[in-house]
């Protein structure tokens, strides 16, 4: 996905996913990040585009980036692997408090139990399989 060469700034972020057509933006980082991207992958094959951010800086954040993807898209998901009470859905939330686009948490809920990393994200409804099915329940509304 990134190369040696890649920089990464402060308060910066990556768009690794975008088209004019994008129904919704996913935000990620580190693992979530991965599933974001196989997300997109199985979203494709039923014709639905989603903008796929990678949100590597959360202090400070993108701010325009954030702004220009809720204005853009119908709504924004964020996947993160841990609990969301001060994670990246929260600042994310709070950067976009005056933006009328929803914003939608997909975080660690429940007490954490062994497991494999796929299966504990598959436990927890934050691999790429809840990303897409809550990206389907957002454009039936």
């Amino acid at each position: 996905m990134n190369k040696a060469s890649d920089t990464f700034s402060i308060g910066g972020s990556k768009v690794l996913k975008k088209s004019s057509e994008d129904l919704v933006t996913v935000i990620g980082a580190g693992v979530t990040l991965y599933e974001a991207l196989k997300a997109y992958d199985a979203l494709q094959e039923n014709k639905i585009n989603i903008r796929v951010i990678d949100l590597y800086s959360i202090k400070p954040l993108d701010q325009s980036t954030l702004n220009k993807a809720a204005k853009e898209t119908k709504a924004v998901i964020v996947a993160e692997d841990h609990f969301e009470a001060g994670g990246i859905g929260e600042a994310v939330k709070s950067a976009l408090s005056t933006s009328s686009t929803p914003i939608y948490s997909l975080a660690v809920k429940k007490m954490t139990k062994s497991g494999s990393p796929e299966q504990l994200l598959k436990y927890e409804n934050i691999d790429s399989t809840a990303i897409v099915r809550k990206v389907k329940q957002i454009l039936k509304k």
